[in-house]
């Protein structure tokens, strides 16, 4: 996790998101060639995403892709309970921190993709923190999203307002023990304020939750459906549901915030480590990073 200061409303940072992940297209590399065998998937971005990518895989490889979708925090943990018997091939998606927990443990094979040298330097930053363990494959923003039809007069712009008593029971937030989204909440709190205060703030800020939720994006789709007033989110997340026509507004948080590095890691000893690397290529290429927008991931492409 990483800061970065913002200011003012966060509509233009989402939409600048929106645009920027849609317009990446530049840099590219041959057609895989056609393979056979399946894949093991392990996804931590969002369903459709992680649906997508895989289908566009198997149509362009010949490779049966089986995959199952967890977060981040939950796919690590049955990464690390499968040591020694790995079942999965590759780990798609989810926030940076618990990729890199694996690559310190052992748990990712180090792989040096042909791809890295047209990626984005934060992406291939993250490749050498994890000597080639794992690679960023997105960024993505933390903020939070209210329903504006719920919020109609004062709406907050930063992380202090969400202590207001008047979102008592209104706020959702993922769990950090199951969500990379909620562990960058975390770790951005504490980098802005300084620990006391930090925890401080998570203290005071329980009292207006009504839910620690086990996915990252799941306060955001509640507050879409005025099951609550505000999910705290990646901004991402937030636009994706105003783009489906849902009434929330996303909001960069004024006190600044902090961004995730989504990223890749081919399992160590997986059942097929040949087609893991196939994949690991294919998914650093900008035909399958433009996946993301076709299914409302407006994330910003490595």
């Amino acid at each position: 996790m990483r800061k970065f200061e913002t200011g003012g409303t966060s509509m233009n940072y989402g939409f600048k998101m929106l645009a920027i992940a849609a317009a990446v297209s530049t840099f590219g590399v041959g057609g895989v060639r056609a393979q056979s065998g399946e894949l093991v998937l392990y996804c931590s971005a969002n369903e459709d995403w992680c649906r997508a990518m895989a289908e566009s895989f198997e149509r362009e490889t010949d490779i049966a892709v089986l995959m199952t979708r967890k977060s981040s925090g939950e796919t690590y943990a049955q990464i690390r309970a499968e040591e020694g018997q790995p079942r999965g091939d590759v780990w798609w998606g989810g926030t940076g921190d618990p990729h890199l927990q694996a690559a310190q443990e052992g748990l990712s094979a180090e792989y040096r993709s042909p791809m890295l040298e047209e990626l984005n330097d934060w992406a291939v930053r993250q490749a050498e923190t994890a000597n080639y363990r794992t690679v960023g494959i997105y960024a993505g923003g933390l903020g939070f999203g209210y329903n504006s039809d719920l919020v109609t007069e004062n709406p907050p712009a930063c992380w202090a307002d969400l202590l207001d008593e008047r979102f008592v029971d209104d706020i959702q937030v993922a769990n950090p023990n199951s969500s990379g989204t909620a562990y960058t909440l975390l770790a951005t709190v504490v980098q802005l304020m300084g620990e006391d205060e930090a925890f401080e703030f998570l203290a005071q800020l329980h009292n207006n939750v009504s839910q620690y939720t086990q996915s990252g994006s799941a306060p955001i789709r509640a507050a879409a459906t005025g099951e609550t007033a505000i999910g705290i989110v990646f901004m991402h997340d937030a636009v994706a549901q105003t783009v489906q026509g849902a009434p929330i507004v996303a909001v960069a948080p004024c006190e600044g915030t902090g961004y995730e590095v989504g990223s890749m890691s081919i399992i160590e000893g997986g059942p097929n480590p040949d087609n893991a690397r196939i994949w690991y290529d294919w998914a650093l290429t900008p035909e399958a990073q433009e996946i993301g927008a076709t299914a409302n991931a407006f994330q910003v492409p490595s």
